[in-house]
């Protein structure tokens, strides 16, 4: 067995991602972090040990990789490839900028409304 496992199959095994294609996406937007140091592909190897920083809409999760896994299983398999240094962080929501505001009673969203929705929840949200 090796000692190493895509960035992307591991997110995937430890159900940080519902899909693959997710985890892919979140990588590709310079979401995930190795050891400090920003990641821009999905092919980047793990290792045990290694502390992955994720950022997954406006929260962010530290794991540290305690085994790569052979398969996506149940949560209780996948809770046990990592240790979480500290419930998910949420990031500075002030520093963010918010991309849509709609007031309640508004009426039905126009067609530029739900594109920004769209927009808005295009992130990969947990599992």
């Amino acid at each position: 067995m090796s000692n190493t496992l895509r960035i992307d199959k591991w997110m995937w095994f430890a159900r940080v991602c519902k899909t693959r294609s997710l985890a892919q996406t979140l990588v590709l937007d310079g979401r995930v972090s190795i050891n400090d140091e920003k990641i821009s592909k999905s092919n980047r190897l793990v290792r045990v040990a290694d502390t992955v920083a994720i950022v997954i809409g406006p929260t962010l999760r530290i794991l540290t990789v305690k085994a790569l896994g052979v398969r996506r299983g149940p949560a209780v398999e996948a809770a046990q490839l990592y240790t979480e240094h500290n419930p998910p962080k949420l990031l500075d929501m002030e520093k963010r900028e918010v991309p849509f505001h709609r007031p309640a009673g508004a009426g039905r969203p126009t067609k530029r409304d739900r594109r920004l929705l769209d927009k808005l929840f295009q992130t990969a949200g947990p599992n």
